[in-house]
């Protein structure tokens, strides 16, 4: 798993790979435009939206949200990649910190009509995401929705064929959303399935 400075040395390439694999869509990034676009489109239904972003990374999905009009805050880890996406949204609120340990504070304020995390949340156990997401609800205005793409699957079996597929591409040390593993904990919770290693998982307040 990448440490704050492995991913300050990935900034540079990170859109660059990320790319190259939805291109030929292979795992981990196959389906990444269209998790993304269809994310976009979900928020974009709402004019002006208040948009929190957990593990922006370059702001590829956030500065199209900046752009059409969203508010902006966000929380990463890396200080490269946050001042590659403060320079395409220069009115965005962005903030430095491990959200494995939490928000920090001046997130904590406000209340969002979204809160996305696109190729983040992946880094949590499953016994940390069910804390976190439990954390993100009280932080969403009524009617909100939590919008998560990243690696995921509908249940153990999609993901063991992916790992079998993948073989030593795998990482074996991130943690991949099975949407079955989660449904005892948030029965409101919906799973769409993108591409064969990704998806988008919907949590509405």
């Amino acid at each position: 798993m990448l440490n704050e400075k492995g991913f300050d040395l990935w900034a540079e390439d990170y859109d660059t790979s990320v790319a190259a694999s939805n291109e030929d869509n292979s795992y981990p990034f196959a389906g990444y435009n269209r998790v993304l676009r269809r994310i976009a489109q979900t928020v974009l239904q709402k004019p002006g939206a208040a948009v929190l972003d957990i593990g922006f990374g370059t702001g590829t999905l956030t500065a199209h949200l900046y752009e059409k009009g969203c508010a902006v805050w966000g929380q990463d880890f890396s200080a490269k990649m946050i001042a590659l996406a403060q320079a395409k949204m220069p009115n965005a609120h962005l903030y430095q910190g491990d959200f494995t340990k939490g928000l920090v504070p001046p997130l904590l304020q406000n209340r969002y009509h979204f809160i996305t995390a696109t190729y983040s949340l992946h880094h949590l156990t499953l016994a940390q995401k069910v804390s976190f997401l439990q954390s993100l609800l009280p932080l969403l205005e009524e009617g909100g929705q939590v919008l998560i793409g990243d690696v995921a699957f509908a249940d153990a079996s999609s993901q063991t064929a992916c790992r079998a597929q993948a073989g030593e591409e795998w990482d074996p040390d991130e943690f991949y959303f099975v949407y079955d593993e989660l449904l005892p904990y948030f029965p409101q919770l919906r799973f769409e399935a993108v591409s064969h290693c990704a998806g988008i998982l919907t949590l509405s307040k």
